[in-house]
């Protein structure tokens, strides 16, 4: 019987190719190709919290997701300097912790999470697809599920008999942010799973020899370097543009309303302390003693000068060291691979909490997202019909709308759902493409004849 390691390292399907002849070891194939995957690609148009392309100074999806692949690989770096036993008893492996990474935001739509919001309703409750009945409205569309899809079915690598991007089932496994399916009965499940019954096989074969629900050590550490980016590079942003106002942060007077914020956004968590008022309370002093040698971050308006961008970069990097040294990894396997400080935890909560309340409440990015999701309801309406008349039998008897690159999404996936094959048109796109197709295709903009739009 294959040892545990070579279980890891197996493939789902495996082509007939020359992989022999390959000087890399499996997990570093996994790294190289969700890099080389044209899903990653498309990160570079997708939005991570301001729209990709409105500013240059902002993140893209694509940089955060460089970003959380380098601190992801740092992590697990560390870890298997400081408790190698440890590591080696988890099984942790960089390669894999970094391809996860490199994965982990793959199945996001254009226009990030509005549009994802928008997806599941729709998936779920079609109204606006003239009474059209949805067939996967169990599933919904979450994009941590569209991302296992699309590197076990969707992404092409091989021929039809291995679709996807046949990856080892450690580095899929490793994916899985939350493993278990959608269960609507369920609160933990609910809101946020990692597969769709359209991928329960390969599910099942990815956690085939982990522990009940509980995330492998690389995952765990893919979600912490997530964290650990999103609460640091997105806060940078808006510091260079004025928005979070840091003065203000640590000031005292604000403290209540961020104490209170943060503690209300944490009550939703099934593991909400008691606590939390104080704990959050001890997290805003440390960040507060943390930022206060950077003079220029609280009592300057950034211009962006020599000085303000040297310490702008210093405390981040000091943040950045912090977070990655207080993970470590658990001297059992009979509960979390990976145990992160609590006091780190609670600071990055907190990070988190100033990007939602100073952000994401703007006005003017909620007026915004109103128009994205008329595009992404449209777009699927479009989709669903040109679709459904492409898989009849003999084809479609008329021109098809479909771009050419959805065809195959819908020849491959005969008795797929047929709100699930919209749902990947749609996830597929760029935001460029998105706006682009949706004014051709509800004639607000001709568009070129010889611009397909979508290759």
């Amino acid at each position: 019987m294959p040892s545990l390691d070579e279980q890891r390292a197996s493939r789902c399907h495996i082509p007939d190719d020359l992989s022999q002849l390959d000087q890399r070891l499996g997990f570093e194939r996994d790294r190289d190709r969700v890099l080389y995957s044209s899903a990653f690609h498309r990160l570079a148009g997708i939005t991570q919290i301001v729209r990709a392309g409105e500013l240059d100074i902002f993140h893209t999806r694509q940089q955060h997701t460089y970003k959380v692949a380098q601190i992801g690989r740092r992590l697990a770096e560390n870890l298997l300097r400081k408790q190698g036993a440890a590591a080696s008893m988890h099984g942790l492996d960089p390669e894999v912790v970094e391809a996860a990474c490199l994965a982990h935001d793959l199945g996001h739509p254009p226009f990030g999470h509005a549009a994802e919001t928008e997806l599941d309703r729709i998936v779920r409750n079609p109204v606006e697809c003239r009474g059209e009945r949805s067939d996967a409205a169990s599933d919904g569309y979450e994009g941590n599920a569209q991302t296992f899809r699309i590197i076990t079915k969707l992404a092409v690598r091989w021929g039809r008999e291995a679709p996807g991007l046949d990856l080892t089932r450690a580095t899929l496994a490793a994916t899985l942010k939350y493993p278990w399916l959608r269960d609507l009965s369920d609160d933990k499940k609910k809101d946020k799973w990692s597969a769709y019954k359209t991928e329960e096989r390969e599910f099942k074969w990815a956690r085939e020899h982990c522990r009940g629900e509980y995330k492998t050590a690389e995952a765990e550490l893919m979600d912490w370097a997530d964290d650990i980016a999103y609460s640091v590079h997105d806060l940078e942003d808006f510091h260079r543009v004025g928005i979070i106002p840091w003065g203000r942060i640590t000031a005292p007077q604000a403290e209540p309303m961020l104490i209170e914020g943060a503690s209300a956004a944490w009550s939703k968590d099934p593991e909400w302390p008691a606590n939390a008022n104080a704990r959050l309370k001890s997290a805003l002093e440390r960040i507060r003693r943390k930022i206060s040698p950077f003079y220029a971050m609280t009592e300057e308006s950034y211009e962006g000068t020599r000085e303000q961008r040297r310490q702008l970069r210093n405390f981040c990097s000091l943040l950045i060291g912090h977070y990655v040294r207080a993970a470590s990894l658990a001297d059992t396997i009979d509960a979390k691979a990976v145990i992160i400080d609590p006091n780190a935890a609670d600071e990055v909560r907190l990070l988190k909490f100033f990007a939602r309340h100073y952000v994401i409440g703007l006005p003017a990015l909620h007026a915004q997202q109103h128009g994205q999701k008329r595009i992404i309801r449209e777009l699927f309406e479009i989709f669903l019909r040109e679709g459904k008349a492409l898989t009849k039998e003999g084809g479609a008897k008329k021109p098809n709308l479909l771009p050419m690159r959805m065809r195959y999404i819908w020849e491959d996936n005969i008795g797929t759902p047929n709100a699930r094959l919209a749902a990947d048109c749609v996830a597929c796109l760029t935001e460029n493409e998105a706006y682009n197709l949706h004014a051709r295709l509800t004639g607000s903009s001709s568009g070129l004849v010889l611009d397909p739009i979508v290759r």
